[in-house]
């Protein structure tokens, strides 16, 4: 008679009692080869051996309130105001994220609840709330705070409409809140369509940041962007400038992504960081864990690329009037 074998639970394990993202297995560690630019994380153009971040980045002369915009989509445009936005906050300043993309991903990225109903960017717009009363804290390292975006903020495009000085209601509560409180950045992460709420960001600023991928048609966004600065500048905001252009998704090893750059920098030489953002997966999964590259893996070239991004930008902007 067959001998029957009982099956040997002692290697089952106890299901995760949170149910999240895990990481790819070609993602577990830095010497593990990569051959797709995605994934390999040892070909960016970032060395680990960069010096760190120091405990304190200079202050800007005055408060620096820039929107992160480009009309092309896909181009790192959250992930590099959450990113940039942590890393200064890292390097002990003050800074205020205002979301104001209805998807609300940069609320997700830096630990913010931003369920429908909760307070935020809708109620400052449609309802004159103060940005105080709505901002909360990030869980991220430093002095971060959020204004979040819900779905609610998908009608204030329609409500808007027939407001007067529609324009101008994201600008009045950003001027009371500088007012009220002593804050050096301010990033507006909006939708990459040219509506309502992006020309509230648009007019509220003083500097643009245009992330560009290096990638085919890099530029293809930046023209219309560029025709839309001219427009608002003209009408509705004198102070507005193209400020800072970052360079993202750069692959060493592509020569297309070489070629961009040099373009990049050939149209906007002053503008244009020294420091690229590399491909990376650690950036591109940190926000399913709510939180930014910095915090999700200090070490990654990505997250070193931020930091020193972030350093650059807060070195210029210290000596600019």
């Amino acid at each position: 008679m067959a001998k029957t074998v009982e099956p040997d639970v002692s290697r089952e394990t106890a299901p995760d009692p949170v149910q999240r993202p895990r990481r790819a297995f070609y993602d577990t560690s830095e010497d593990l080869p990569g051959p797709t630019d995605q994934t390999d994380e040892s070909t960016d153009d970032v060395s680990r051996e960069t010096e760190p971040l120091p405990l304190t980045l200079p202050r800007p002369l005055t408060t620096r309130i820039i929107v992160v915009a480009n009309q092309k989509g896909g181009v790192g445009k959250t992930t590099s105001a959450v990113n940039l936005a942590g890393a200064l906050a890292l390097g002990g300043l003050k800074v205020l994220v205002v979301d104001v993309d209805p998807q609300g991903n940069a609320s997700t990225a830096l630990g913010v609840d931003h369920e429908q109903g909760t307070e935020g960017t809708y109620e400052v717009l449609l309802e004159g709330a103060s940005i105080h009363d709505v901002a909360v804290p990030s869980p991220e390292p430093g002095d971060l705070w959020v204004v979040p975006a819900t779905i609610d903020l998908a009608a204030a495009e329609l409500e808007l409409v027939s407001m007067m000085g529609r324009e101008r209601r994201l600008d009045k509560a950003i001027q009371r809140y500088i007012r009220q409180h002593d804050v050096d950045y301010i990033f507006f992460d909006c939708p990459p369509s040219l509506g309502l709420l992006t020309l509230n960001a648009l007019v509220a600023a003083t500097d643009i940041l245009v992330p560009i991928q290096c990638e085919y048609y890099a530029l293809e966004g930046v023209t219309q962007l560029m025709r839309t600065i001219g427009m608002v500048k003209g009408e509705l905001n004198n102070s507005l400038k193209l400020g800072t252009v970052l360079l993202t998704m750069y692959d060493k090893r592509n020569n297309l992504s070489r070629e961009v750059a040099d373009q990049v920098r050939q149209h906007f030489a002053r503008e244009t960081l020294d420091t690229v953002i590399p491909r990376s997966v650690r950036v591109s999964e940190a926000p399913s864990y709510g939180s930014t590259v910095l915090s999700y893996d200090a070490r990654s070239a990505g997250a070193v690329a931020y930091r020193e991004a972030a350093k650059e930008m807060a070195t210029r902007d210290a000596g600019e009037r």
